[in-house]
């Protein structure tokens, strides 16, 4: 077993390669799931602040200008600007900037607004018709989202978690510019500053089978919460 992890494949150990791959894995899985949390609580309060929505008044219109306008800031900038200008955050926050488990930070920051605007569109493909009759029925905001606002767009959201996961993929790769491994590091590193080509494209194959096999799966399960709805 050892020996088949140190034989190499376009010049680096296959014990390398998959440890890039598990890097990449780890800050695709904890960033995803991190990010999913804070977009979904940013959607619901742009949907429920916004104009005509549940919560009116002055403080749900601030509230919502406020967290419209960060979202649109944080989205505007591109995530290799982003990594470069928060580095000192990250630095305070984890230690250090270098390694997967620094690069989380500004995975998180990116992704969490992308998802946000992502899922706040699908939220609102909830028919108003449906809310007023909720809310006709007695039902307070929680029970809104959960047994109705949610389960009705819960097809379209897991759409928009599919769209932000290979974004978020993507993003990943080029944290490996500032030492965050992955299969970026990996590209960057044995790739190009080695002129080694053949891995380059090896590189290009891993991730465009990963974003083949999110794609695939989101799909499935979207199609399948779509039948169970209708």
């Amino acid at each position: 077993m050892e020996d088949w992890l140190n034989t190499k494949v376009f010049g680096v150990k296959w014990s390398r390669l998959l440890t890039n791959i598990q890097q990449t894995l780890y800050m695709v899985g904890w960033a995803l799931l991190i990010g999913t949390v804070v977009g979904l609580l940013l959607a619901l309060l742009l949907v429920l602040t916004r104009k005509g929505g549940i919560l009116k008044g002055k403080t749900a219109a601030a509230v919502h200008t406020v967290l419209n306008l960060y979202v649109n800031i944080v989205r505007s900038v591109p995530f290799v600007i982003l990594l470069v200008t928060i580095m000192p955050f990250t630095r305070l926050l984890m230690g250090t900037t270098i390694g997967s488990t620094a690069a989380l930070v500004p995975l998180v920051l990116y992704i969490s607004p992308y998802l946000a605007r992502l899922i706040e569109n699908s939220l609102l493909e909830c028919s108003p018709g449906i809310i007023e009759a909720a809310q006709a029925m007695g039902a307070n905001v929680f029970q809104v989202i959960r047994y109705f606002i949610v389960p009705e767009t819960l097809g379209s959201v897991v759409l928009a978690l599919t769209t932000g996961t290979i974004g978020l993929l993507g993003a990943s790769a080029m944290a490996g510019y500032v030492g965050g491994g992955g299969v970026g590091d990996l590209a960057l590193t044995y790739g190009y500053e080695k002129m080694n080509t053949p891995l380059m494209i090896v590189t290009v194959i891993i991730l465009v089978v990963f974003v083949q096999l999110i794609q695939l799966l989101g799909s499935a399960i979207s199609r399948k919460l779509r039948a169970h709805q209708g």
